[in-house]
């Protein structure tokens, strides 16, 4: 009767091993393009700087890669059978990280919060409420963009107010929502925002569009009723002295 050959773990480590971290995958992330497989946290990491797979080198998008990614739940319960303790060791990482950060989030350490006298809930909701205030802002005019007759031009209009001031870490899909509020717009209906010409991805951050869009190409373009008034961070000038345009308009479905 033939014996039964024994596999080690270290025989599958190619194959449930991340490529940019070298260690197992957590949260395994496929990129739909290539089928190449990494951690969820290194891969949209990877993401902030570049649009190319870190492995094979392909672009997977132009604008947004992130669309581009698919959670692998199947091959992440075959890791966590394959590698004894992982799930638990992970899970104990991941509790002592919150428990590490979630103070430091809202603004207080646990000493300071043990310490501190018992004030009145509204006071200390007022308190705790920042909306990013702090966060380096960046001013946008937000332009109405008309496309000859187009469906869906009666409906979208501009802005009584087009200029906003916020952070640099609001997103796109943000931006979309506060559009389709002040346009009471129905909650089916789509909006694309661009930059440049170029549409924007729901999860692009102001930050993000500004240094890889508007910095490097905006300097030829103006809204016609943008003023000069140059917008500070917290550590001095950081945006140009003129808000960045972005335009908006009906989702335009290319089929």
């Amino acid at each position: 009767m033939a014996t039964q050959r024994k596999h080690l773990v270290k025989d599958f480590n190619p194959h449930i091993t991340c490529y940019i971290c070298k260690g197992y995958l957590i949260k395994p992330t496929t990129v739909t393009e290539c089928l190449h497989t990494f951690c969820k946290t290194c891969i949209v990491q990877h993401f902030e700087d570049s649009n190319d797979c870190p492995k094979c080198g392909n672009q997977v998008h132009e604008t947004n890669p992130l669309e581009m990614l698919r959670l692998d739940n199947t091959l992440e319960e075959i890791i966590f059978k394959l590698v004894p303790g992982l799930r638990e060791q992970e899970l104990e990482r991941e509790t002592e990280f919150w428990k590490k950060n979630k103070p430091q989030e809202n603004g207080q350490d646990e000493t300071s919060k043990a310490e501190k006298p018992k004030v009145e809930e509204g006071d200390e909701n007022q308190d705790d409420k920042d909306y990013h205030r702090s966060d380096p802002q960046i001013a946008i005019c937000l332009d109405c963009l008309r496309n000859n007759g187009q469906s869906g031009d009666n409906v979208v209009k501009g802005l009584m107010k087009k200029f906003i001031r916020c952070s640099t870490r609001v997103t796109v899909g943000t931006i979309k929502k506060f559009l389709s509020l002040k346009l009471k717009l129905p909650s089916s209906y789509e909006l694309d925002v661009l930059c440049n010409g170029e549409i924007m991805g729901k999860d692009h951050t102001m930050e993000f569009i500004y240094m890889t869009r508007w910095r490097l190409r905006g300097e030829n373009f103006r809204c016609l009723n943008c003023s000069a008034s140059q917008v500070r961070s917290q550590d001095g000038p950081f945006y140009q002295s003129y808000p960045m345009v972005l335009q908006y308009r009906p989702r335009i479905d290319f089929g």
